[in-house]
């Protein structure tokens, strides 16, 4: 027989537009048969311990299901006389899981009848039944309880998600109800509602362990539809009202043990929350309060998930205040509950918050010190999780809006910006961030006068400015206002007169402007480099002056192939003390070793800079002897000087090829044997023309990170910035030979300034091309 219902269902599951007539003329003397037949295996009880039973009855309700939707004509006259195969026996408290497939297709089925204008009718007078049936199948069964309290992530997302099960398939069944049957089907529910009310309390009475599975189906039942019970008038007086018979009900089990029966707590936690229209105030204050005791106890996590579904709900809602000492005690509570959440619950905990920081304004801002850093922190280490990330995003902006919290919240968040959006942040983060930080920030760099907010604010700015890229113009409507803000922001850490320590962070600031928005900044450029060099002039602080140098270097590479138009703007920028602009950055360059190359220079034989250091042989200098006689340098041409430290990078580099792949073979070259040093110079220049080797890498790694302790910049500017495409040990070698080929006679005068070590270097390498 199995094997026969199967059959029938593909036939049946055939769309059968195409071939309706020569269908129906077909199935037209086989539909009475079929019915009996159906009727036959469906009359008789459930046989719970057979699962033969079970498959042929879901077999039969399959093609009843199907008759119901592709032939309605045919089986109406057969289906009106059918004898109601629901009722009777049914497990009452939802305890055999075993039946539940079952079940979820007898709903289904059911769904199918009373969502059908011509069939919804065969329930007569019976919907009621049907409702107070259906609410039977839609207990808690023994597996969703043991579930439910080892894991209450798993609870809130069944709760959530309406995962298929025998509780959502009910729920549908109602809802489909309320939509075919109207008024009618609504006081079915109420009326089934109240009978499952009144025996689940009688069984209380009786001592049955159970009692409470029926009443929390009940108030799960009531909650599913809670939207159309609430929509629909009901009119003229009634035996049964929903405010009255929640009310009855909320009473009655106000006094039951929140530990001995969490989900019945639960449950009515959420089902004041969504029936708070019609529920009496005193009563909704009364679950109000227990809620947020509930947050605070010891109590099972089902009560904690149920009060937080309450609060998050009613907190909005209520316009009377709530008094200091709970919403401090709330927010204390919801705190310590956040740091023992995670995934579903994490999210309801963060909801709950949001709603908590709206409903306690004035509260807010002595919790802010507490709330905003543990915010700060979940958002930090989920920003790729766009639901908690949005979520703690959502918690803030309602910290923000609390009085007298804006500029505390600003100060906190900021130092959080940057690493959160140089973790990859999704651009919908990135415009997040934006919209709820960026005219705050703006603000604080602008009218500031705290060197660590207006240092964390430069790092926020650059991080939104690297991380939105173009896009960040559009995001207010106004891209001309959006960029004459990050203009004014540049101004005010360029200004010669602000102290160094406001302006430590500008470099990185002026790259990622120059990197991201280049268009933009183009017809700039002229007043940006004159502020450029008064900002280095005035500034007390080395590390500054080094990172507005690295800015010259990017304007220059960005400036290829005419490089020389980017000379000849900064020959005819002035600088204090110096002929022009380029004698000061070049003077300035040379000063830091290793820090930098050059190229397409003009003739500078007559600007000179600083050489080496004269060493002091009589004494040990002390702090106190260096500031009476600081150091001494040598003069030499900018271009000596340009060349020794170019050499002095290739040294470096060699030094750490041989650090760390030929030790031994050192000691030999040091002494002197050709063949070594031949393989060794090899090694460091030639193999450069296709691909540098790991030593070159991480030479010029130690070279020019050694001073970097924080990676924050570094991962910004390795995002976007052309210089990290140089090959620097390729560079160096085909400078040296174009440079000694092109030109010996200058090469060898200049070569002349350079110590042993230095000339060795070069020779190394001119003697392995």
């Amino acid at each position: 027989m199995l094997g026969v219902m199967s059959g029938v269902y593909k036939v049946l599951s055939v769309p059968p537009q195409s071939w309706m007539t020569e269908t129906s003329a077909l199935m037209l003397p086989l539909v009475k048969s079929w019915m009996v037949e159906f009727s036959s295996i469906l009359k008789n009880p459930v046989q719970s311990e057979d699962p033969d039973d079970w498959s042929i009855r879901m077999e039969a309700l399959k093609c009843l299901s199907q008759f119901v939707q592709n032939f309605p004509n045919l089986a109406e006259s057969q289906f009106m006389g059918l004898e109601d195969a629901y009722e009777g026996r049914y497990d009452s408290d939802g305890s055999e899981t075993s039946l539940e497939s079952f079940i979820i297709q007898l709903f289904e089925f059911l769904l199918t009848i009373v969502g059908s204008k011509k069939f919804v009718k065969a329930f007569g007078n019976s919907v009621q039944d049907l409702v107070y049936y259906s609410i039977a199948f839609m207990q808690m069964t023994e597996q969703q309880v043991h579930a439910w309290s080892t894991d209450a992530n798993q609870y809130v997302a069944d709760e959530d998600e309406n995962t298929y099960s025998c509780r959502v398939s009910g729920s549908l069944l109602l809802e489909e109800i309320v939509i075919s049957c109207g008024i009618d089907g609504v006081y079915a529910i109420l009326n089934a509602a109240k009978k499952r009310l009144d025996e689940s309390q009688q069984e209380r009475g009786k001592g049955s362990a159970v009692w409470w599975r029926m009443r929390e189906a009940t108030l799960y039942a009531l909650s599913s539809v809670s939207e159309q019970l609430l929509e629909v008038e009901v009119p003229g007086p009634s035996e049964v009202t929903l405010g009255n018979l929640l009310e009855q009900t909320l009473t009655e089990d106000m006094a039951a043990g929140v530990h001995e029966f969490p989900f019945l707590y639960a449950r009515m936690f959420s089902s004041v929350a969504k029936f708070s229209s019609v529920i009496n105030p005193g009563v909704i204050d009364h679950f109000l309060y227990a809620a947020i005791q509930a947050i605070g106890m010891d109590v099972p996590a089902p009560v904690k998930v149920g009060a937080c579904r309450a609060l998050s709900q009613l907190l909005p809602d209520t316009n009377r205040g709530i008094p200091q000492p709970h919403i401090l005690a709330l927010f204390s509570s919801l705190t310590e509950l956040l740091k023992q959440a995670s995934d579903e619950t994490m999210h309801l905990v963060l909801e709950t918050l949001q709603a908590a920081v709206r409903a306690g304004h004035e509260a807010a801002l002595s919790i802010e010190p507490v709330i905003s850093p543990i915010i700060l922190n979940m958002w930090a280490l989920h920003v790729s999780d766009p639901f908690i990330s949005i979520d703690a995003l959502d918690v803030l902006e309602a910290i923000k809006d609390a009085p007298g919290c804006v500029h505390p919240l600003v100060s906190r968040v900021l130092p959080y910006v940057g690493p959160i959006l140089n973790k990859n942040a999704p651009i919908d983060v990135v415009k997040a961030v934006y919209e709820v930080c960026f005219d705050p920030v703006v603000r604080i760099v602008l009218q500031s006068d705290d060197h660590g907010e207006m240092q964390n604010a430069t790092q926020c700015l650059a991080a939104l400015v690297s991380g939105g890229n173009q896009q960040l113009l559009t995001w207010n409507g106004d891209s001309g206002f959006t960029m004459r803000c990050l203009l004014d922001v540049a101004s005010r850490l360029l200004d010669p007169d602000l102290d160094s320590s406001g302006s430590l962070f500008v470099g990185n600031y002026i790259l990622q402007l120059i990197l991201h928005l280049s268009s933009q900044m183009a017809p700039h450029i002229r007043d940006l480099v004159a502020a450029l060099v008064r900002r280095m002039q005035s500034c007390q602080i080395a590390g500054l002056r080094s990172s507005l140098l690295l800015i010259f270097a990017r304007l220059v590479h960005m400036s290829s192939p005419h490089v020389e138009q980017f000379i000849n703007l900064l020959i005819t920028i002035p600088a204090d003390g110096y002929p022009n602009s380029l004698h000061y950055v070049m003077s300035e360059w040379t000063k830091q070793q290793g820090k930098g190359n050059s190229r397409g220079l003009p003739d500078q034989s007559h600007n000179h800079s600083f050489g080496f250091t004269i060493i002091n042989q009589t004494w040990i200098t002390t702090r106190s002897k260096a500031k009476v006689s600081p150091d001494q340098w040598t003069l030499m041409p900018l271009p000596a000087k340009i060349l020794a430290i170019l050499a002095d990078v290739l040294l470096e580099i060699q030094e750490q090829v041989l650090d760390d792949n030929q030790d031994s073979d050192w000691e030999e070259v040091e002494a002197g044997d050709p063949e070594i040093e031949q393989e060794l110079l090899y090694s460091s220049g030639t193999t450069s023309y296709s691909r540098p080797s790991n030593g070159y890498l991480d030479a010029l790694a130690k070279a020019f990170n050694e001073d970097e302790d924080d990676g924050y910049d570094d991962d910004l500017l390795s995002a976007a910035d052309p210089l990290n495409e140089i090959n620097l040990a390729n560079y160096l070698t085909n400078f040296l030979r174009e440079f000694s080929q092109g030109d010996p006679p200058l090469f060898d005068h200049l070569c002349q300034s350079l110590t042993q070590a230095q000339k060795k270097a070069v020779q190394m390498l001119l003697l392995s091309l």
